[in-house]
């Protein structure tokens, strides 16, 4: 009869644990805006950005369906170096309001605080957005083409893992909504 090995950390399960899937950068603007997104995205990830149409028609914006309206990247490998740059443009302190669950999003006003990166005439001064996306294992049962399944609403990440895994991973400092009184 085999015995099975001692294992240390019984009760901790491995399926449960939260990772980080994906980043995404985008940048929003037409003609000229958006031209200067996509080099500066692509400048940002040393990847090829898409642009992204519109679907709806705003007559007080001039938008209209099939107007190329923003561009985005998204970064599956190396996440972790060029997350730690991005949230050091930011000071390393997000607010409880940009965590929602499965993801957090904060936004960099220029792109020169970003640290490593140059500034650049063509571009000029330029911001872009940051989506966080987190999952667990076992997530690609929802994904996948054959024998396709549902998961339950237990193996989504909530905010309080998402900000104690930024916390203990990066450092991260969590501001709250409220105002504090002096």
């Amino acid at each position: 009869m085999k015995m099975k090995p001692e294992n240390k950390n019984i009760g901790e399960n491995a399926m449960r644990e939260a990772r980080i899937v994906k980043i995404v950068l985008s940048v929003a603007g037409t003609a000229d805006k958006l031209e200067k997104g996509v080099k500066l995205l692509g400048m940002l990830s040393g990847m090829k950005p898409m642009k992204v149409e519109s679907r709806k028609r705003i007559p007080n914006l001039g938008v209209r369906p099939g107007l190329e309206t923003g561009a985005k990247v998204t970064i599956r490998k190396n996440i972790a170096p060029l997350l730690k740059r991005l949230l050091a443009a930011v000071d390393n302190e997000l607010k409880e309001k940009q965590f929602v669950e499965n993801h957090f999003s904060f936004g960099i006003h220029e792109y020169i605080e970003i640290p490593g990166t140059e500034y650049s005439r063509e571009i000029g001064v330029l911001g872009l957005n940051v989506t966080v996306d987190f999952e667990r294992k076992g997530k690609r049962i929802e994904r996948r083409k054959i024998k396709e399944g549902k998961s339950p609403k237990k193996q989504a990440v909530t905010r309080e893992e998402i900000m104690d895994y930024m916390k203990n991973n990066f450092q991260t400092v969590i501001k709250s909504g409220k105002k504090e009184e002096e």
